[in-house]
């Protein structure tokens, strides 16, 4: 599907304009860290419009119209966001719209997202669907746009062509973004000394050029300060040349060589974007100036992003030859796949799972599950009860507490395979107080007596095999587990009965290679599954929300390409880590032969 009424972005001096005499909309749009333009509110483009009037060179502190962005400002000079409390930057641009499409009418389209908030759309997806809606078209495929989306208008759903995740959207009335008439002065252009060239709009170019705005700005800064106004007043001829326009990214973004950035290897040279040698690039700058990098302006390094980029800006501004670096992006999905080629797992019966509210059998007799797993003790030996921490020789602590026919408080048991001995009235109470699915596991080194089963809710587990290979397996395939669990109302198993529970980030993909070990691995944890021990409900670690689904102590890699998160491969521990937490949960070799 064509893109109607896409925005039109002239980029002759940094701020984009419209040609002479003609109406348009003006759409301002930060940079996100994945290369898309995210618009700002109507609100916020009004507030930057007023004050783009006032002063063409001047700084917005967006602040003073959104109390959410108070840390933000943007340098209408450079053309840059700057963060004042981390010191990250992020180019911003002014993009153009028909005054009949979604912007020029205060039509904004939003998804929900996973806590229950709105997001809005990209400005040209929003663009995109609202001339679709008015064309009264029942659904929309964004895949012309590069997002395998589908959008049904009819239930106001959003769906993921490829993992089937629905989502709802909105289509909701704002403030009208500003309307324009006409073209900007040439006198605002910018960067100072800038070439006309098209600059390159590659990442490692996007990060360059935010450095050397930042010191052009910068430069221009002292020169108003210094001179009392614009570089070309009277009496300012001469001066000026003392202070000089940093050299360090001297000439276009053409002559900037590309680093690799990410994961998987070398990037090809652009077509038409010759690439120079690091030294080349440094030749203007004086002999014995040493190159300080400074890495990882997005905050993945050790040094504080705040201090990492205002170094990055002085030392740019003084002319100093700065070596920026990204921080590397996980790759958390392999490519696309179509169906034909996902294959089921050898060895392995199925492709997917499903566990139901009464997945396993309940209603065992406390009694009878103790006496099954322990002996009696004629003598008890005088040491304490690790569960109620009395001597053995004494009654329990459950004693008053808890009544059950046949188990006198002064009984002790021993346990069958490990040996440790508790009072049974001790032991009874603990098996209340757990999962009571006829199951017993010792307090003391957690050995299992009896199927342990867990809290997790219903849910469904699919497993296949793709045509790819993990990092550190690179002969194998991959397998890949895809987990579902939607959000519910709690049961009297879990912590708080009656109440919901959310289910953020599903479905949740995870992977192992396909040889031996991983195919073993595989069957362990779909038997896992279907004891409900991969999940439970509980208090996200990683969040701090509450009564909501969360990993049960047995790690996944969610991280298909790279370990930037330690979720990921190549990780030679791995197989063995996970085979030894499903043991600790009774699942292991000895129960596939079962």
């Amino acid at each position: 599907m064509a893109r109607p009424g896409s925005g039109v972005l002239v980029s002759v001096n940094g701020l984009g304009y419209p040609p002479q005499n003609l109406a348009r909309v003006v759409v301002w749009e930060w940079l996100n860290e994945h290369g898309r333009w995210r618009p700002y509110s109507a609100a916020t483009c009004h507030h930057i419009e007023n004050v783009l009037k006032g002063d063409a060179r001047g700084t917005v502190v967006l602040g003073q119209v959104d109390a959410q962005l108070v840390p933000y400002v943007i340098d209408l000079q450079s053309m840059h966001q700057f963060r004042q409390d981390t010191g990250t930057m992020r180019p911003v641009h002014r993009n153009f719209y028909e005054p009949s499409s979604a912007p020029g009418k205060g039509v904004v389209w939003e998804w929900e997202n996973d806590s229950g908030s709105w997001t809005p759309y990209d400005m040209e997806i929003c663009v995109t669907i609202q001339n679709a809606y008015e064309k009264q078209h029942p659904w929309l495929d964004l895949t012309s746009l590069g997002f395998c989306y589908l959008i049904d208008f009819n239930s106001m759903i959003q769906t993921n062509r490829q993992s089937q995740r629905k989502r709802r959207l909105r289509r909701r009335m704002d403030l009208a973004y500003p309307l324009i008439m006409g073209s900007i002065p040439k006198s605002q252009s910018w960067p100072v000394g800038a070439s006309s060239g098209q600059p390159c709009s590659c990442q490692q170019c996007i990060l360059v050029n935010s450095t050397r705005a930042a010191s052009n700005a910068i430069l221009a800064s002292q020169r108003r300060k210094l001179y009392g106004g614009a570089t070309g007043s009277p009496g300012a001829t001469g001066t000026l040349s003392a202070v000089r326009q940093s050299n360090t990214f001297a000439g276009t973004a053409n002559n900037i060589q590309h680093n690799n950035i990410g994961a998987g290897g070398e990037q090809p040279e652009p077509a038409g974007h010759p690439a120079m040698s690091m030294g080349t690039v440094r030749g203007a700058i004086p002999p014995g100036v040493p190159a300080l990098p400074v890495k990882n302006l997005t905050g993945s390094g050790p040094v504080h992003p705040a201090l990492a980029g205002m170094t990055g800006i002085l030392m740019c501004a003084a002319g100093l030859p700065v070596c920026l670096t990204r921080a590397p992006k996980p790759i958390l999905h392999p490519p696309p796949i179509n169906k034909s080629d996902m294959k089921p797992v050898p060895g392995v019966n199925g492709i997917r799972r499903k566990t139901k509210k009464k997945h396993l059998r309940r209603g065992k007799n406390p009694e009878d599950v103790v006496r099954r797993y322990t002996e009696k003790v004629k003598v008890a030996p005088d040491e304490d009860c690790t569960i109620c921490m009395e001597r053995l020789v004494m009654s329990s602590g459950y004693e008053g507490v808890l009544q059950h026919k046949g188990i006198k408080p002064e009984l002790v048991g021993k346990l069958g395979k490990c040996g440790h001995m508790y009072h049974l009235l001790c032991l009874v109470a603990m098996y209340n107080n757990g999962n009571k699915d006829g199951s017993l596991q010792c307090p003391t080194c957690k050995a299992i007596y009896g199927e342990k089963t867990g809290t997790q809710p219903p849910g469904k587990m699919e497993y296949h095999v793709i045509p790819h290979c993990l990092p550190g397996y690179p002969e194998a395939k991959t397998i890949r587990i895809v987990y579902d669990i939607p959000a519910g109302i709690q049961t009297t198993e879990h912590p708080n009965p009656g109440k919901k529970f959310s289910a953020r980030g599903f479905p949740r993909h995870c992977y192992l290679p396909d040889n031996e070990k991983g195919r073993s691995v595989l069957k362990q944890l779909i038997i896992a599954w279907d004891r409900r021990l991969i999940f439970t409900i509980g208090t996200s670690s990683t969040t701090g929300e509450s009564d909501t689904v969360v990993w049960n102590e047995i790690h996944h890699k969610t991280e298909f390409g790279s370990n930037l998160t330690g979720h990921g491969y190549p990780d030679p521990n791995y197989l063995d880590n996970v085979l030894t937490e499903l043991a600790a949960q009774g699942v292991g070799e000895d129960t596939l032969k079962e």
